[in-house]
């Protein structure tokens, strides 16, 4: 197999994108998994633009990188300045990297009107600097910034600037489709031509103005290019840089070539999540390979299909990118989303038992008035396990009332939530909280109340809670739909309420959310028991069951 070196530029072209800034922490965590995950190039940033990047080469030296090498960014020095006194080319040398990537013009549009210099003496500046770093560090990799529009516009000044870094000494020629407007059969046109110009390796930077930065990667890599330069999740500056996530996978799975070993492929969709977590971006569910909808089926035939042969809907097994397959719930569902989820949940179901009808029906009828179980599957379990074994809450609600007050403008309003509960043996819980806002103050009764009766509520989390206005009938009195992500030490789960009042509607997530901790406890305990394993029991009042 064909090796292709991976030249990760997530911590210095990534950090360009709008709203993702990382921390000198973050940038050396991301240095560690990157590391392990095998890239064989790490772009740590800028040395000469700000004190943050500089404090991580001297940081990332210490972390003992055992298969990335550290490469430093820079610019060629300035035109009538001397290597020696240009302060960012020994900012560079200072970084002590073994390897220093500078980036040189080499379509002649910006070299004579941003520049504002001959085109000679822009090759006179790439040679320069080329030869002064190449005497002093092991590898230096020569960007060649708007190479494609320059072959387009000037080919033949284009390809005298990849000449000349050559001969000065450069270790790699990198292409970089600079403003992201060029197209794969482009692309590879113009990577043939510079292999064909010299001998010097090629690499490949592109750009996703187009949405084909990853196309791009790809066909110059087919047309002679040895090493691709990319970001985690190909965010970037304007509408990002190219996708690794994605170019590593259609790399290795797809066209054959060696870039990173099969066990760091299973690990892509973790690396995935670990840099959009650390960037605090929010995983793109519909990413290709490592999004969690990648690999989702929601059409009843096609569900029924994958559980026959999962490659007639799947181009990949999940596992070899560390996924894995999802069934949706919604009204498109049929007898097999129903089994499959069944089984995601430890029961196991004949499709023609007619309870699989009934809650086929019902799954339709509450999608229709607004619920949306694909992203709640704590609240289709629990719904499943109503209609299959009457599940039955632990809690009954006698009432709630919240009372929102704001006494002055200049104040912020008061919520406060009283309830009244009846738990195991019609036992009555009557308590109060405040809060931030009103779901706040529902949240903190309710759970005081239960945790009377079932102390492992105090475990329970809430991470998330998203509302939706469904529709636009009724103004502020339409449908809307509240999403609840809650977790404790083991899991995470989803819960779902819907109502044309808020205070409803998030009551009934809240509801769900604490009803299926209790649930899944009480399985795990079942089961543990089943398996002769003791299990602690919590603590109840005295007197209750």
């Amino acid at each position: 197999m064909t090796a292709i070196q991976i030249y990760d530029t997530t911590l210095r072209d990534g950090c360009q994108a709008e709203d993702v800034t990382f921390t000198l922490e973050d940038k050396l965590r991301v240095a560690e998994r990157l590391d392990d995950f095998g890239v064989h190039y790490l772009e740590g940033g800028w040395p000469g633009s700000n004190p943050r990047d500089a404090a991580f080469f001297a940081a990332v030296r210490k972390l003992g990188l055992k298969h990335t090498k550290v490469a430093a960014f820079g610019s060629t020095r300035r035109h009538g300045v001397t290597c020696d006194a240009d302060q960012n080319v020994r900012k560079l040398l200072a970084a002590a990297t073994p390897v220093v990537t500078i980036v040189g013009r080499t379509w002649n549009v910006p070299v004579e009107h941003d520049l504002r210099i001959p085109l000679e003496a822009n090759l006179e500046i790439i040679a320069d600097t080329v030869r002064y770093l190449r005497a002093r560090v092991d590898e230096v990799i020569f960007d060649a910034e708007h190479f494609f529009d320059g072959w387009r516009s000037d080919p033949d000044y284009a390809l005298a600037c990849l000449r000349t870094a050559a001969a000065a000494g450069a270790t790699l020629l990198c292409l970089c489709d600079t403003r992201g407007g060029n197209v794969p059969s482009f692309v590879a046109a113009a990577t043939r031509a510079a292999g064909a110009a010299v001998a010097t390796p090629l690499g490949i930077h592109c750009h996703n103005d187009s949405d084909l930065a990853v196309a791009n990667s790809l066909s110059a890599v087919e047309a002679g290019a040895v090493q691709v330069q990319g970001v985690i999740n190909g965010f970037g500056e304007r509408c990002g840089n190219a996708n690794l996530c994605s170019i590593v996978a259609n790399l290795q799975l797809k066209l054959g070539y060696a870039c990173v070993p099969p066990e760091s492929l299973a690990t892509l969709q973790q690396l995935s999540h670990f840099v959009d977590e650390l960037a605090n971006r929010e995983p793109d569910k519909r990413q290709a390979y490592v999004g969690a909808s990648a690999f989702a089926h929601k059409g009843g035939l096609h569900v029924a299909a994958v559980q026959r042969r999962r490659d007639i809907y799947e181009h990949i097994d999940p596992a070899l990118v560390g996924n894995h397959q999802r069934v949706l719930l919604s009204d498109l569902s049929g007898r097999s989303n129903i089994v499959y989820k069944a089984r995601e949940f430890g029961i196991d179901l004949d499709s023609r038992d007619p309870a699989i009808r009934t809650l086929l029906e019902d799954l339709k009828e509450l999608e229709s008035r607004g619920y949306q179980y694909e992203g709640a599957e704590a609240s289709f379990e629990l719904l499943m396990q109503r209609a299959l074994h009457g599940h039955a809450r632990r809690f009954r609600l006698i009432g709630f009332r919240v009372i929102d007050e704001k006494r002055a403008e200049n104040e912020p309003p008061l919520s406060e939530a009283t309830i009244m509960l009846a738990g195991p043996n019609d036992t009555v819980e009557h308590t109060a909280a405040t809060g931030n806002g009103p779901v706040q103050a529902l949240d903190g009764a309710l759970r005081k109340a239960l945790i009377q009766f079932f102390p492992e509520i105090e475990e329970v989390e809430l991470h998330d809670f998203k509302v939706r206005v469904l529709g636009t009938e009724g103004g502020v009195g339409a449908v809307v739909r509240v999403l609840i992500e809650s977790g404790d030490a083991d899991d995470r789960w989803s819960t779902v309420g819907v109502s044309h009042n808020l205070i409803e509607a998030s009551w009934q997530a809240l509801v769900d959310s604490l009803d299926y901790k209790l649930y899944k406890d009480a399985k795990r305990a079942a089961a543990a028991a089943r398996a002769g394993v003791p299990t602690p029991q919590p603590s109840a009042r005295a007197g209750e069951a």
